[in-house]
């Protein structure tokens, strides 16, 4: 087959099963796969949810032939056989953050509307992995040559840490290549190191902030944060997107709205977190060991560079850093402040960890670094890398877009040779109603997950001609 008639043939497929693809994907949204390590068990290492939704996607790869393993809950894998054990791989996770507030559609269901699938998990990733599934079941109907077994693996703890992935490679060894669909088109050939902290106050003698909260995840630009503070509601101003009410006994709830965005693009975001700190800081609501704390978090999250933590830095590959304060909460008598970094080559972890330990060290707090991965680079060169984006360009027709570099950090890093590819592409502009991953209200075109399916096969496809070592 040629490449017109293998996505025609695609284009045919995905006309004659629309219905069941939904159907599959509806059934995994369905599922409310959110970590809760106080619930694991045997057979569900991360809780109860993803141990479900790992289960359900397994059970759909069976149901299309695909000889499916359970990894005990860790993680579970699904074969297209070749003519050799050598395998080409796809990896998707079924695992998603909470659902948060702010939703106009209920989470866990896919409602569909005006050709958009809207619920978690819709982009991130349950409808990327249920499409490239049935790229794979297209691709065992194409006479084409399969020279490598395709073997699709099914992550369950993409979004709290990727343990899923360590036991995997600790059990099972790497694909020669693989992609996983959960970024961006046309193909992301690098990605920025990950780096996760936690900022503890000293404990906060005769407090003025009674409680405080915001965020839902340490890797997102928080929508929404609130703190209850000793004061008088009569006496505070007005601020934009701020709320201010009486909580009773001399107490006020103040409410921030901002908007969420994904770490790895927090210039979309508006941190409800710093619009809080700010009120809380301008109106005195703070006594001086909290205003210290308060101003160290308005220097987190005042500047997504990192310039205000004095960790500014960019290279070539990647540009320029990038940090956001993800959750605040208080534990006792003491605030804690979470931060995630993207960063690149021109900066190390212990620079990192260095800057913020000194600044607090300064204020008597403490600073721990919870996660890091180094930055991973492919060759935009490499013929792995050329195949994908080759084939976005032939269904798309689009050759403006060249293969780039993300901050966010996917599953492809982990592998021996890897690359992320779609299903976004950011410069088709969505209705306002549809929100995006790790915020309320995700969704995804249907348009744009046909379009992916047609790019998904010509690339496996093309992938099984290639000489992989």
């Amino acid at each position: 087959m040629d490449r017109k008639e293998i996505v025609a043939a695609a284009g045919a497929y995905w006309d004659a099963n629309r219905d069941a693809i939904v159907a599959d994907i509806a059934k995994l949204v369905e599922i409310p796969s959110v970590e809760d390590l106080a619930a694991a068990a045997p057979g569900a290492p991360y809780g109860p949810g993803p141990a479900a939704a790992l289960a359900a996607a397994l059970e759909i790869a069976e149901g299309m032939g695909m000889a499916a393993t359970n990894c005990e809950g860790h993680i579970g894998f699904a074969d297209l056989p070749g003519e050799t054990d050598a395998q080409l791989g796809i990896i998707g996770h079924v695992d998603v953050v909470p659902a948060g507030p702010g939703w106009s559609f209920e989470p866990f269901k896919v409602t569909e509307k005006d050709g958009y699938l809207m619920g978690r998990g819709c982009l991130d990733d349950k409808g990327p992995s249920v499409v490239a599934l049935h790229a794979v079941k297209c691709l065992a109907g194409l006479d084409v040559p399969r020279p490598y077994t395709m073997r699709f693996i099914f992550g369950a703890n993409e979004e709290t840490g990727m343990r899923d992935v360590a036991w995997y490679l600790e059990n099972y060894d790497s694909p020669a290549f693989l992609f996983t669909p959960d970024a961006d088109f046309p193909v992301c050939y690098g990605e920025k190191g990950g780096y996760d902290g936690l900022i503890t106050s000293a404990p906060i003698a005769d407090p003025v902030i009674l409680d405080i909260s915001g965020g839902v995840v340490s890797n997102a630009v928080p929508g929404e944060a609130w703190a209850v503070v000793r004061g008088n509601a009569d006496v505070l101003p007005a601020a934009e997107r701020i709320a201010v009410a009486d909580a009773g006994d001399g107490t006020v709830r103040i409410d921030a709205k901002g908007q969420n965005a994904h770490a790895a693009w927090p210039e979309r975001g508006i941190s409800a977190i710093l619009l809080l700190a700010n009120y809380l800081l301008e109106n005195g609501l703070a006594n001086q060991q909290e205003r210290e704390f308060l101003e160290l978090v308005r220097s987190l999250t005042s500047d997504t560079t990192g310039a205000g933590v004095g960790i500014a830095t960019a290279d070539e590959y990647f540009g320029p850093l990038t940090v956001v304060g993800g959750t605040i909460r208080k534990e006792g008598d003491r605030l804690v402040q979470t931060m995630d970094s993207r960063w690149p080559t021109s900066i190390t972890a212990e620079e990192i960890t260095a800057a913020l330990t000194k600044l607090t060290d300064d204020i008597g707090a403490t600073f721990e670094n919870t996660l890091l991965m180094v930055p991973f680079l492919v060759k935009p060169e490499d013929p792995e890398i050329q195949v994908l984006q080759d084939a976005f360009q032939f269904v798309t027709g689009d050759t403006e877009h060249e293969p780039f570099t993300i901050g966010g950090g996917t599953y492809a890093r982990e592998f021996k040779k890897g690359a992320s590819f779609g299903v976004n592409m950011p410069w088709v502009e969505n209705p306002a109603w549809v929100g995006g991953e790790h915020g309320p209200d995700e969704g995804v075109s249907e348009e744009l997950l046909k379009t992916s399916f047609e790019i998904y096969v010509l690339a496996l496809a093309e992938l099984q001609g290639l000489e992989i070592q």
